[in-house]
Parts: C-alpha cells; sequence; structure tokens
C-alpha cells in the first residue's frame, strides 16, 4: 500500500483559496491514480477530483468543477488540489486516495490507500 500524508487544510472565507497537498510514499507513482474524498459531518464521504498516473487525466464532481484544480508532480511523488471560490459548503474533511494501477474511477472503493484527512473550514 501507498502510505498518504496530506497537509494544507485550514480556515479561510467565503470566496478565498487554499491548496492541499498529498505526499505518497513509494515508488512508481506515476502509475499510481490519485484523487481526494471529503467528508462532511453527518454525511457520506463524497468523490472530489482524481487524476490519473501520468496526469493527462482528470475527473470531478460537479459542485467543484470551475473552482478546483487536481493536479501532480510525479517528481515529487505528491498531488495537490487547488481550491478557489471557496464556499461553506466545501467545509469537510477532505482525504487523498491512490489506487495503484491503471485506470480513473470516482468510486471510494475503487482507492486502495487513503490518507488520515485534513480540516477545511469555510467561514461565510
Amino acid at each position: 500500500q501507498v502510505q498518504l500524508i496530506e497537509s494544507g487544510g485550514g480556515l479561510v472565507q467565503a470566496g478565498g483559496s487554499l491548496r492541499l497537498s498529498c505526499a505518497a510514499s513509494g515508488r512508481a507513482f506515476s502509475s499510481v491514480v490519485m484523487g481526494w474524498f471529503r467528508r462532511t459531518q453527518g454525511k457520506e464521504r463524497e468523490f472530489v477530483a482524481a487524476i490519473s498516473g501520468p496526469g493527462g487525466i482528470t475527473s470531478y464532481v460537479g459542485s467543484v468543477k470551475g473552482r478546483f484544480t487536481i493536479s501532480r508532480d510525479n517528481a515529487k511523488n505528491t498531488v495537490y488540489l487547488q481550491m478557489n471560490s471557496l464556499k461553506s459548503e466545501d467545509t469537510a474533511v477532505y482525504y487523498c486516495a491512490a489506487h495503484q494501477g491503471p485506470g480513473i474511477q470516482t468510486t471510494e472503493n475503487y482507492f486502495d490507500s487513503w490518507g488520515q484527512g485534513t480540516q477545511v473550514t469555510v467561514s461565510s
């Protein structure tokens, strides 16, 4: 399994920006599909974004399209989630996830490894 450590969460005002980072252990990072999920208190964890190993394919949930950007630096074994125009409904614990293998999917059970989560709070 891949070990994942998220960072970059915090408190921001509505309309502001944050960038989350997720550092991954292990080799062959460029063959690992990476994703971001989030969980709001009392709700199921939901898919936010995913990116293919080489980085050429991305997928987003509709509510963040045009505001969030997922990217990766395979030389640094790191994936990012740039979050702009944040809204109060983006408040959640954000989790980084990894799947070793080809393809890109958006379901939670597709991913093999998970980080511990980082809190993002957007004040209105």
